[in-house]
């Protein structure tokens, strides 16, 4: 399975699949090769809970082609709890500032042609 494959199949978990630096255990995302801290190429998979907080988004209201019947939607940036990273995915139904303050608990609810899927996560 690739990488990619693999990515996907935990984010359709609701999970987030990371690297760990054999090295120093710093953690990067899955896209990254080279340890950000020390450079080290090993890596080894980790497997995180996809909750955190929205750190900023972007509403999209006019669409590119092929996402038309998504509209209105956020492209969203979610803070993770477990890590210090950030990543990004689709919110939709999000029309205004109002629908999604920077701050709202979210998490990873699946994975599809349009990328992550991150949706408002139950108090």
């Amino acid at each position: 399975m690739s990488a990619k494959e693999k990515f996907a199949e935990n984010a359709k978990l609701g999970k987030f699949l990371a690297h760990k630096c054999t090295k120093c255990g710093h953690l990067h995302l899955s896209t990254v090769y080279f340890c950000q801290k020390c450079g080290n190429r090993g890596s080894e998979d980790m497997v995180l809970g996809g909750t955190g907080l929205i750190a900023t988004y972007t509403i999209i209201t006019v669409p590119p082609a092929g996402f038309e019947k998504f509209t209105p939607y956020a492209f969203v940036v979610l803070k993770l709890d477990e890590a210090d990273l950030r990543i990004s995915g689709f919110m939709g139904g999000i029309a205004t500032p109002e629908d999604l303050p920077v701050g709202t608990r979210a998490k990873i609810a699946g994975f599809d042609e349009r990328g992550v899927i991150i949706e408002k996560a139950v108090k």
